[in-house]
């Protein structure tokens, strides 16, 4: 683990949500709001008030959360080259999007591709996605069932990388949710994106009669989701206690706020795919190394043994899911008084996830 006790007092003072946002992903087919499920049994074992798990496992249609940054960001960057408001609907976007001949060019560990290229098949417009060496079939095969191109490179995520960027330098659309110096705009709006799934357990929270988040657990890979959280949960006064996880394999924030810049690694292989990523974005690295508090790695192991029990619970999610209550039971046994975590306490899981399939850890 990495405490960072100054975060407790920091505040982000960056521009508001925008308000349009949430409008835009109720008008998306399939839209409904995902759950925010209760674990009673657990914050009892836990010694904690509330823990409650928010279930991306269908998020318009798909079984992760990526779909919310990935089609705001593709809207805005196809209105913004389209010369048209945000209000155009997907019908007036598309058409305008193809006259132009605007090709979508993405790298992804699985869920990022598929959001893009679903949006890509609403568009009716092409998507090209590089994916890294290490990728499955079965994740290649639903990612070209939404109609994209698959190219699977001869390295890691970070390899993948430079492909998709060299692909886009030949006139494509890069969408990325993750950002380097002088390609921040579209990953901005990438976070901005996801603030629908924020405002949802706001308001799930007080339906439910329950007070204010007090911690908010958050899984990274690149750290666009865990920024769009630790700005949402560090704005508002008094603000929450924001915690990230990543797999042992793959800590390239805890690393990152270990040497006080953005350090890249070597990544391993992880049953957590989505979060199998080496180098932090440089627009979420600004907000991550202030704003979390503590950042904490997991074994394999550990989350799958999390991902079984939450299966028992009716909850049926995806290792990158699961990690969030791996890491929030590291913390009740390892760091509970530091962190205020006690009876009083309103824990939220963000789980990014559905349920797939994965190698079983040896040992396991």
């Amino acid at each position: 683990m990495f405490h960072n006790p100054s975060a407790a007092s920091w505040k982000c003072t960056g521009p508001p949500a925008n308000l349009a946002v949430e409008p835009f992903h109720k008008s998306l087919p399939y839209y409904v709001i995902t759950p925010l499920i209760p674990l009673p049994e657990l914050a009892q074992q836990l010694g904690l008030g509330h823990v409650l798990l928010k279930d991306e496992s269908n998020r318009l249609g798909l079984p992760a959360f990526k779909i919310l940054g990935a089609s705001w960001a593709i809207h805005k960057a196809v209105a913004a080259k389209c010369n048209l408001p945000l209000t155009a609907s997907l019908e007036v976007l598309g058409a305008a999007a193809r006259k132009e001949n605007i090709e979508l060019v993405t790298c992804t560990e699985g869920n990022w591709g598929r959001a893009v290229s679903r949006m890509a098949k609403y568009l009716q417009i092409k998507a090209v996605i590089f994916v890294p060496d290490f990728m499955d079939e079965a994740t290649q095969k639903k990612i070209r069932g939404e109609g994209a191109e698959v190219i699977v490179v001869d390295g890691d995520y970070n390899f993948s990388i430079t492909k998709a960027r060299d692909e886009a330098e030949k006139g494509g659309m890069l969408v990325m949710d993750v950002s380097w110096e002088g390609y921040e705009e579209v990953p901005e709006w990438v976070v901005e994106g996801y603030i629908t799934m924020l405002t949802e357990t706001d308001k799930q929270l007080h339906d439910l009669n329950i007070g204010r988040v007090t911690h908010a657990i958050a899984s990274v890979g690149v750290g666009s989701w865990a920024q769009a959280v630790t700005m949402h949960y560090k704005t508002g006064s008094p603000s929450a206690t924001v915690i990230t996880v990543e797999p042992d394999t793959a800590a390239c924030l805890k690393a990152s706020l270990e040497a006080g810049e953005i350090t890249p690694i070597t990544t391993g292989q992880t049953i957590m795919n989505g979060m199998n990523c080496g180098t932090p974005s440089t627009t979420a690295w600004k907000v991550l190394k202030q704003g979390v508090d503590v950042s904490v790695t997991v074994s394999d192991t550990e989350v799958h043994h999390d991902l079984q029990y939450l299966h028992s619970q009716g909850v049926k999610n995806g290792p990158c899911g699961a990690a969030t209550m791996t890491a929030l039971k590291k913390l009740c046994k390892e760091k509970k008084d530091e962190v205020n975590l006690n009876d009083k306490s309103v824990v939220v899981l963000f789980s990014t996830e559905g349920a797939r399939d994965y190698v079983v850890p040896s040992g396991a």
